[in-house]
């Protein structure tokens, strides 16, 4: 018997929902994948809840858990990186320094940076310096980026309407050599009535993927699309394909929670819990 696949996973946690690891690390795991979830906050709930309890993680606790993550030798072993939300600066900062350390130890490691920063409604909604430290330090390493228009945007200085603005976003981004630019959650002036797209961006090209768009905005969304493209991708997708699954699944997941009437995307769904088994399959 052979180890699955490693994935260290660097994000936000709650007790009660799906946002961060609370949304990738169930479906990367159900789909083969070993996971090492380090938490860079814990709260109660998601915050369109009446309360918000917790709070980020203290950065002498996080810097003690990246240590444990370093004895353990994890870096070595893994074969993907992927952060997400991140809850405080100096946070931020370790997290470069392990990503930094991390790919140099590793020079076979893929890392994904989900810039979790804003959106259209709200704006950003983590301190600039948050934002900073994503544009200036994570995404340079970045091997898969997946940021939604609105973050790209932020990002590049640039509005994003076309297919034409990705591109010259994308050129504007750095990333590391020979990166794929994911942009998510696209509704361009030309994407069809009815779809929203994932446009992936890279040294092979440009290549377009619509899916049906559902009247359903909860959070979490992105961070569980990035866990299945994760998930996709170690078991042997193409990044083409690892996404095409990943919005079919993510879709299921929002649909199961419109059927619900749930808040937060439903993991527990027949349908979803089948799907992820056969991720990677043929």
């Amino acid at each position: 018997m052979t180890r699955p696949p490693l994935v260290i996973a660097i994000q936000s946690q709650v007790v009660f929902g799906h946002v961060g690891n609370s949304a990738a690390l169930f479906p990367m795991q159900a789909a083969g994948l070993e996971v090492a979830a380090l938490p860079t906050v814990v709260f109660s709930n998601t915050p369109h809840h009446p309360t918000l309890r917790g709070r980020p993680i203290p950065p002498d606790f996080f810097a003690d858990l990246l240590l444990g993550a370093r004895e353990r030798g994890l870096a070595q072993r893994a074969e993907v990186l992927l952060t997400g939300y991140i809850g405080s600066p100096e946070v931020a900062a370790l997290i470069a320094d392990f990503v930094a350390e991390a790919k140099q130890a590793n020079p076979a490691l893929r890392y994904l940076c989900d810039p979790v920063m804003g959106d259209a409604a709200p704006g950003l909604y983590v301190p600039e310096t948050i934002a900073d430290v994503m544009r200036d330090r994570l995404l340079p390493m970045a091997d898969i980026a997946t940021p939604n228009p609105w973050e790209l945007g932020w990002l590049t200085g640039r509005s994003i309407d076309t297919v034409a603005d990705l591109a010259d976003a994308a050129r504007d981004l750095t990333l590391a050599p020979g990166a794929h630019l994911i942009a998510t959650g696209c509704a361009l002036e030309d994407t069809p009535q009815g779809r929203i797209e994932s446009v992936i961006l890279g040294p092979d090209g440009i290549s377009r993927h619509p899916t049906p768009h559902l009247p359903v905005a909860l959070p979490g969304t992105g961070d569980l699309f990035a866990g299945l493209v994760v998930a996709g991708q170690a078991r042997g997708l193409s990044l083409a394909r690892a996404v095409c699954r990943a919005q079919d699944l993510t879709g299921m997941a929002l649909a199961d929670a419109r059927d619900l009437g749930a808040h937060e995307v439903v993991l527990s769904g027949e349908g979803f819990r089948r799907a992820l088994l056969d991720l990677g399959a043929p």
